[in-house]
């Protein structure tokens, strides 16, 4: 029990660090894949504290190893830097309406805890392998069309930054991760199974203009085609099973230009949100399809662009098992909550867990409706501090005693890809751009979906 309360005071005597930061990335909210100066402020912190980095370089973010001098597993531990758009809070930047409105910026003062508490006297005593240490960008899935302009730019590959720093080769090495998520409510510490994954869906109706009163005979109306397909999808519904979790949510971002002319050029937005890959694909076909009905129902086209999105988040059973036990080192076991439950939320931690072990817990501290606009920390000593040794608590607990309970997770692991390259070939099947409605000159309509 000693080693414990030396960890925790190690992270305590930082206390004043991490709050400062907590407040700091509060103030400076950024969206993602634009942390500059988030990711800044974080490396200069990590420098001070005698950290050498890898930075991303053409994106925000980096990551640092840190070797306890015994060969052993690799842990990996992450905190997200990108914020959320909502422009009626009332902290939000006044230009973007970017707001901390999910809590990253307590993710990060808890990171940096982290990295300032393993730097003292006896903290790697006794433990085996290494600590990566990573600030990641973009695990908000917002700002589609910014992200597909770097993505055709070749800037990036995928939209989720831990799916691209997974992509760049930065977590190599590593045999497990976890992350503690920001959360509202009494709890201090609390983990459920795990997550639905998603596609992100761009779909683009095209019709022909004309003049909305004087010749509407001669036009098509992109919006009206735009309309059938939301009903379509709303007609699918009953056909969704409910243990598959699936959630279709499309919005329209562009509606027309005129009220007085027929729109010819609309565009939606979708996810289509499942807990299971497979299920993912065969829902998004039926969404498709029904997108594509419509259009031609009324002599539209519709052009459709997917993008994988992210993976469904599957807590790694032992690892979490252990986690539980370090919650309850921290918390009092009142404030502790871990349950076999589902979320119909995403995050790119999903696509971690399906190529090694890894968990995404939530640790309490905020207040108000997550991604809302009356959302904040209302106590960063739970969001921030006790986050901070409840991860290095955890880490002691896997790589202590020659790193027999990190052994334990890996050996027996239950990931669903055997490598990190089958599982970029699976979902870079998901990728499609298609105009999804042939007009034949025999008058025949092919839906090519």
């Amino acid at each position: 029990m000693q080693t414990y309360e030396n960890l925790l005071n190690s992270v305590e005597k930082h206390r004043k660090l991490i709050l400062s930061a907590e407040k700091y990335i509060w103030k400076h909210p950024e969206l993602g894949y634009k942390e500059w100066k988030t990711s800044a402020y974080l490396e200069r912190e990590f420098e001070k504290l005698g950290y050498t980095l890898t930075k991303a370089g053409n994106i925000p973010g980096f990551y640092t190893t840190i070797q306890t001098g015994r060969p052993g597993p690799c842990v990996l531990i992450m905190a997200e830097m990108d914020s959320l758009i909502c422009p009626d809070h009332p902290e939000a930047d006044r230009k973007t309406g970017a707001v901390h409105a999910c809590g990253h910026n307590a993710q990060c003062a808890a990171l940096l805890g982290i990295a300032a508490a393993l730097k003292e006297e006896g903290v790697l005593d006794g433990l085996s392998g290494s600590v990566r240490l990573c600030a990641v960008p973009a695990e908000e899935l917002i700002e589609i069309g910014y992200r597909e302009t770097l993505r055709q730019a070749g800037i990036i590959r995928y939209y989720g930054g831990k799916v691209e720093f997974l992509y760049r080769g930065y977590f190599d090495g590593v045999d497990m991760a976890f992350m503690f998520h920001t959360s509202g409510g009494e709890l201090h510490f609390s983990a459920t199974k795990g997550s639905n994954g998603c596609i992100v869906k761009n779909v683009n109706y095209k019709g022909v203009a004309a003049h909305a009163g004087g010749a509407p005979h001669k036009g098509i109306n992109a919006l009206y085609a735009a309309n059938l397909g939301m009903q379509a999808i709303n007609a699918l519904r009953e056909t969704f099973r409910d243990s598959d979790h699936i959630r279709v949510h499309p919005i329209i971002t562009k509606g027309g230009t005129s009220v007085n002319v027929i729109p010819s050029d609309v565009v939606m937005e979708s996810y289509v949100r499942g807990a299971d890959i497979n299920i993912i694909y065969e829902v998004n076909k039926k969404v498709n399809r029904a997108l594509s009905g419509t259009a031609a129902s009324i002599g539209a086209n519709v052009f459709i662009s997917d993008r994988y999105g992210y993976s469904p988040l599957i807590n790694d059973k032992n690892l979490l098992e252990i986690a539980e036990k370090a919650m309850r080192i921290v918390a009092a076991p009142e404030n502790v909550s871990v349950k076999d439950d589902w979320s119909t939320g995403c995050t790119d931690m999903g696509d971690i867990s399906a190529v090694m072990p890894a968990i995404h817990p939530y640790v309490g501290g905020a207040a108000g409706i997550s991604h809302g606009s009356n959302y904040y920390i209302a106590d960063p000593e739970i969001a921030c501090v006790e986050s901070a040794k409840c991860q290095l608590v955890l880490l002691h607990m896997l790589l202590s005693d020659d790193a027999s309970a990190a052994k334990k997770v890996i050996d027996e692991r239950a990931v669903r890809f055997p490598s990190v390259r089958a599982y970029f070939e699976a979902i870079d099947a998901f990728f499609r751009d298609k105009e999804a409605v042939v007009y034949k000159e025999d008058g025949t309509i092919i839906l090519d979906y």
